[in-house]
């Protein structure tokens, strides 16, 4: 199985970006593991809310195969602890599916046909963080939950 990582633009700060690799790196050991960026749509400041969404919507899809099983990280998706995260994983995993693929959005969140295509939500916590923030918490969160599959002693309880 691969995991990927779809999310709307760029890292730009630079220490969240050494961290983002980081776990980049370690994530290597325990599944193939894909960050796929897409580039800020253009004239996004000119742009209504909903065709911002659109257009980033659009975008997205285009990276999204049939077979796909697609997570949207989102506010209203189900919350998880790190040990029912890495139970979340591991069912997947046995499911057979090829790409679990998680999305980040841009600002506004999702468009319509983006949450049509979804197989479900995810939120990793009731607060609003930065997309450049969630990328870093979401790529450690996997990293945890593979060492907690693995009995590692990364997870404290």
């Amino acid at each position: 199985m691969t995991i990927t990582l779809i999310t709307i633009g760029k890292t730009d700060n630079p220490q969240l970006q050494e961290l983002i690799s980081l776990y980049q790196d370690r994530l290597k050991y325990y599944i193939k593991f894909d960050l796929d960026i897409i580039p800020d749509v253009k004239n996004a400041k000119k742009l209504t809310e909903t065709l911002q969404k659109q257009k980033e919507g659009e975008l997205i899809l285009k990276k999204i195969n049939p077979g796909d099983v697609v997570i949207l990280l989102d506010e209203k998706g189900k919350q998880f602890t790190s040990v029912q995260f890495s139970e979340y994983l591991q069912k997947h995993m046995n499911s057979g599916v090829k790409r679990l693929i998680f999305v980040i959005g841009g600002p506004y969140g999702f468009s319509d046909e983006i949450y049509q295509k979804s197989n479900g939500k995810l939120s990793l916590s009731k607060m609003t963080f930065s997309h450049q923030m969630v990328r870093l918490f979401f790529v450690e969160q996997l990293y945890r939950g593979f060492t907690i599959l693995r009995n590692e002693p990364y997870h404290h309880q």
